[in-house]
């Protein structure tokens, strides 16, 4: 089945005197939309001195309306990736549980309210599965030992597949030489592309 990947920024943050951005990622696929992570929606006095500048979603280009999102992955639970769970109540959240345990109980972990706003129905993760056809979670340890990547698999004989990575890889440099279990484990998947979280451009692996 095909399946396509959207980059749609929704916010910025400040970090070392320059803007980062902050990408969420919408998979059209015949089993339905899909949203990896939510960004943020609004500036908490916890991440003040980061400057966040939430973007609208309806003015990025490919917006997300929420009420069209059937099903919602967080790759892990800081405060730039669940920042608009509280969108989606009553939606199938997917993140791996240890994720999900770490969120709620270690110390300046994330923004606990926005981990748990009310409504949120989270589905909790124990390793790899199959979210819809051709379109894995697995987990990718190392940014947070509870992260986990989308990998949407090529429908093409001899294609490669496309990977959502979350922050298991912040810059190009961490897949180009990869020293984490989630980085080595990318670039084992010998994917066609990857995108990050903070880049505008996906990661593509050189070929000699």
């Amino acid at each position: 089945m095909t399946a396509t990947v959207t980059p749609v920024l929704v916010a910025d943050l400040g970090v070392e005197g320059e803007r980062m951005p902050v990408y969420v990622h919408l998979i059209d696929h015949p089993g339905g939309r899909i949203l990896v992570d939510t960004g943020l929606k609004e500036v908490h006095p916890l991440v003040a001195d980061m400057d966040p500048r939430p973007l609208p979603w309806t003015d990025s280009a490919g917006g997300v309306d929420p009420t069209g999102i059937d099903l919602v992955v967080n790759t892990h639970l800081h405060f730039d990736h669940c920042g608009g769970n509280h969108l989606f109540p009553g939606r199938p959240i997917h993140v791996q549980r240890r994720e999900l345990d770490d969120a709620r109980h270690e110390s300046d972990y994330t923004i606990r309210e926005w981990v748990d706003p009310p409504g949120v129905q989270y589905v909790p993760v124990d390793g790899e599965v199959e979210l819809v056809p051709g379109v894995r979670l697995v987990p990718a340890p190392g940014h947070t030992p509870g992260s986990q990547i989308v990998v949407v698999d090529a429908t093409e004989p001899g294609g490669r597949p496309t990977v959502i990575a979350g922050d298991t890889a912040v810059w190009f440099a961490e897949l180009d030489e990869p020293r984490t279990e989630g980085q080595r484990l990318i670039v084992g998947l010998d994917p066609e592309l990857v995108w990050l979280s903070h880049t505008h451009h996906p990661w593509r692996p050189s070929r000699s």
